[in-house]
């Protein structure tokens, strides 16, 4: 497996919309295991396939304790079909705008409608930090960042926080 480079604000690539994937094969199948291996890695929770640069619509989330066993799970053409009136709060961060972290307010439940690992089609409910966590991580696959959640003022301000950020670990 391959640690994949993620990209950060204000990468304009974050902005696209990824596209659908036609068929689950052993290359994709190689591509999420390295979309894994990355999130592990950076460490985060999620990840989409557009925050490593191709826009399709494939994310990876673990939402397993450092003192559990791994529970990867692997979703391609993800569609939320269902939300929850009932709302959430929960702050959220992103690989793609580290170190930056912000109460994000979603439907507390949703259902998604997807093909897993092996191309099965597969249903779940989701709720807590699942519900959360794929709901961020489809925002990726439609160009919206958590950022774009907030206030235009916050949003700046991370975006600036992050672009000196990544300046000062170059430099």
């Amino acid at each position: 497996m391959a640690i994949l480079p993620i990209i950060t604000v204000p990468d304009p690539m974050l902005k696209f919309s990824s596209t659908p994937v036609e068929k689950v094969d052993d290359a994709l199948r190689k591509f999420m295991d390295d979309m894994l291996e990355t999130m592990y890695d950076a460490p985060g929770i999620g990840l989409a396939a557009i925050q490593v640069g191709r826009p399709i619509r494939v994310l990876v989330i673990d939402l397993a304790r450092d003192d559990e066993e791994p529970d990867p799970q692997y979703f391609v053409n993800p569609d939320i079909y269902w939300t929850s009136e009932e709302m959430g709060v929960y702050n959220e961060g992103c690989l793609s705008v580290p170190e930056q972290y912000a109460e994000v307010e979603r439907p507390a439940e949703c259902k998604v409608r997807y093909l897993d690992y092996n191309g099965e089609e597969q249903d779940i409910h989701c709720t807590g930090l699942l519900a959360t966590c794929i709901q961020h991580e489809m925002d990726h696959l439609n160009g919206i960042l958590f950022v774009d959640h907030l206030s235009k003022l916050k949003r700046d301000i991370m975006v600036k926080k992050v672009k000196k950020l990544t300046r000062d670990k170059v430099l």
